[in-house]
């Protein structure tokens, strides 16, 4: 999808301000509140903007620790193994990939020895051969968007 200068904009004061009204965003871009609606709605319709709802820390909840699981799955058992991680609340994210492995997972845990259960818990998945563990230590770059979506409108504007 095609994102212009005035959604870059919009997009800005999205991640900038998440808790400002439609009506303020339209006062601050100085666009009519019909305009902005319809570009967040076709940015929602487009898939650009996938939610509205808070953005939560983990280690606020409790979880501080912070793993990357690498899982080997026996071919064609892909989806089961997927089903079975979405019913683990410490498994925060997974993906199908290419490489070492066939699923990676972003686990958090209360501590070490935490973690190491919710990692025995995934090698007795049906489906599951084995697992590699990365722990993070520190983050260094925080999970954002901005900086694309800068880059995507720089890109699309006529100046360049």
């Amino acid at each position: 999808m095609a994102v212009d200068a005035l959604d870059t904009r919009i997009l800005r004061l999205l991640i900038e301000q998440p808790r400002t009204s439609v009506r303020e965003y339209a006062r601050i871009l100085g666009v009519a509140r019909g305009t902005l609606q319809a570009r967040l709605d076709r940015l929602e319709r487009d898939g650009v903007i996938t939610g509205t709802g808070p953005i939560l820390s983990p280690a606020a909840l409790g979880h501080p620790v912070l793993a990357f699981v690498h899982l080997e799955v026996t071919q064609g058992h892909l989806v089961e193994v997927g089903d079975a991680l979405a019913a683990l609340p410490e498994i925060i994210e997974a993906f199908s990939t290419t490489g070492g492995g066939d699923l990676l997972t972003r686990v958090v845990a209360r501590d070490n020895g935490h973690l190491e259960d919710v990692i025995q818990r995934l090698i007795q998945l049906p489906g599951v051969v084995r697992t590699r563990t990365d722990v993070a230590l520190r983050e260094r770059v925080a999970h954002r968007m901005l900086p694309l979506v800068e880059s995507v409108g720089r890109s699309a504007s006529p100046t360049g």
